[in-house]
């Protein structure tokens, strides 16, 4: 006889809203890192009382199945801030299916614009992810809340057998200028050690755990090694082949580090390199970067066995283009060094002091929406004449110019790190010449979708994509969250729909969490 049941089963859907750097419907399937957000929110959903549904738009393009949409009780929102304008239209269609149903939503978009997104959630979420249960005790009740907040790694359907991701530490104890974190103004806060370990019995076997930290190494010393040590113990007990992780520079200050994490089992590194030009990293308050000599650290790290990995950014508002090419020689000809895994354009993130400096001087080009904070658009005033920054941003998203030149970079790096690196990480550090060359074929994308119309690069003229277009009638009422947000007016003003929120996070970070709506 079945049991009758006391406390009716909920719905959830846990949304990754995502919005493609190429402007089309992309499923990036082989994309690594992918996202954990969706993974630690459905963990403060309690598991006997709710049916849980996660759709991550990295990995599965966008969300426009009205099925789906129609289907939850509560509909959970996460995402970057160019994925604004998407929670927007993901709402707009879970509304129009089901009007009972009720928007939550959190991360950095939330924390920097939390008036705006107000406008169309029932609750904004300004804290860490963790906030999630005291919402859910709020709209439903403290029975619907989890007791603590395993990470549901079971529901993560597009991570995949071969990567395995893990948080142990979050935000960072440096204040970069353009850096989303130093927005967010929040102490390095180490996880509790049993919380890591709870993570990774979570995770099951992988061939490779991945720290998803914004920093692993940071202020603690002695939590680092004992992060570290846990990580050993996992190798050593076979349910991983080896481990990675993300990590400021001021770690390779230290020559004891990379033996300690080389013993350990880690077999790559990512450090925000962003630029070789140290005068430019210091001007943007990333001063830890001029602690050692880039070229030589890269090269010290290949050779102990540990792949280097980094990305560059390129700043056309200050350097000219002749500087960015001159940066763009030395790397392809060096072959102590592995290439960038990226090349960006800089980008000024609502909040950030990068941000207020360009707003303060004017440098923010008229008609920029919040769609336009990707890293293959330009937003801010170049130093050369923007036909010309414009066809150097369209080139870099293939390296046009440099793609032979990478493949020679490619075949001396191999042969000089031959006998420093296994199999696996030689393809890891070789994959990088790919992904600057073919950034949407490398990550192997499940399905492609086609643009509005060509692409100008800047933000000014740059036309939408195609998902703007609703994919089926949306009520009336909420067709209007199909328009984009801009970040500044025609005239290059702030723009009325973020003026609020900007001119607040500058005078103080936000604290409180925006009331559920009666």
């Amino acid at each position: 006889m079945t049991p009758t049941r006391t406390i009716p089963l909920k719905r959830v859907l846990i949304v990754n809203c995502y919005a493609d750097e190429t402007r089309r419907a992309v499923a990036r399937r082989g994309k690594v890192p992918q996202t954990l957000g969706p993974i630690f929110l459905a963990g403060g959903f309690h598991a006997a009382h709710w049916d849980i549904k996660i759709h991550n738009e990295h990995s599965d393009g966008p969300l426009e199945d009205p099925e789906l949409l129609a289907w939850p009780d509560l509909l959970v929102l996460t995402g970057l801030m160019t994925a604004l304008d998407r929670m927007r239209h993901v709402t707009a269609y879970a509304r129009t299916r089901n009007p009972k149903v009720l928007v939550v939503g959190g991360g950095h978009v939330a924390r920097a614009l939390p008036k705006l997104c107000a406008s169309f959630m029932d609750v904004v979420c300004l804290g860490d992810v963790e906030e999630i249960r005291d919402v859910v005790s709020t709209l439903f009740g403290s029975a619907y809340a989890s007791e603590d907040m395993t990470p549901r790694f079971d529901l993560g359907y597009y991570i995949g057998r071969l990567v395995g991701y893990a948080e142990s530490t979050r935000y960072c104890n440096f204040k970069c200028s353009f850096c989303t974190l130093s927005a967010e103004r929040r102490k390095y806060d180490v996880q509790p050690i049993d919380s890591l370990q709870r993570q990774l019995r979570a995770i099951g076997r992988k061939r490779i755990l991945n720290f998803n930290d914004n920093n692993f190494f940071g202020s603690n010393r002695a939590s680092f090694h004992e992060r570290v040590a846990c990580a050993r113990q996992s190798c050593e007990a076979g349910q991983f082949g080896s481990w990675a992780a993300l990590l400021t520079g001021d770690c390779f200050a230290d020559p004891s580090n990379l033996p300690l994490v080389k013993a350990a089992g880690c077999s790559a590194l990512f450090s925000g390199v962003e630029s070789f030009d140290v005068n430019w990293t210091a001007s943007q308050n990333k001063k830890q970067n001029g602690l050692r000599d880039q070229v030589g650290m890269i090269r010290e790290c290949l050779e102990s066995g540990v792949v280097f990995l980094y990305g560059l950014m390129v700043d056309l508002n200050t350097r000219s283009i002749a500087e960015a090419r001159r940066e763009l020689d030395m790397v392809v000809s060096c072959s102590d060094i592995t290439l960038p895994s990226y090349v960006s354009l800089t980008i000024p993130f609502p909040g950030t002091p990068f941000f207020y400096e360009k707003l303060d001087e004017g440098s923010i080009l008229p008609g920029t929406r919040i769609r336009d904070l990707d890293s293959t658009t330009i937003s801010l005033r170049p130093v050369d004449s923007l036909s010309e920054a414009a066809a150097f941003a369209r080139d870099l998203q293939s390296m046009r110019g440099y793609r032979r030149r990478i493949l020679k970079h490619s075949a001396r790096f191999a042969w000089k790190y031959r006998r420093h690196l296994n199999a696996d990480q030689m393809v890891l550090s070789l994959l990088n010449g790919l992904f600057l060359a073919a950034p949407l074929s490398g990550t192997l994308p499940a399905r492609v979708g086609a643009r509005a119309a060509p692409r100008t690069h800047v933000s000014t003229t740059e036309p939408l994509d195609l998902v703007y277009r609703p994919a089926f009638t949306v009520a009336s009422k909420y067709q209007h969250l199909f328009e984009p947000i801009f970040l500044t007016d025609p005239s290059g003003r702030l723009a009325d729909d973020v003026a609020e929120d900007v001119d607040d996070a500058r005078k103080a970070p936000v604290k409180i969490t925006v009331a559920p709506k009666q």
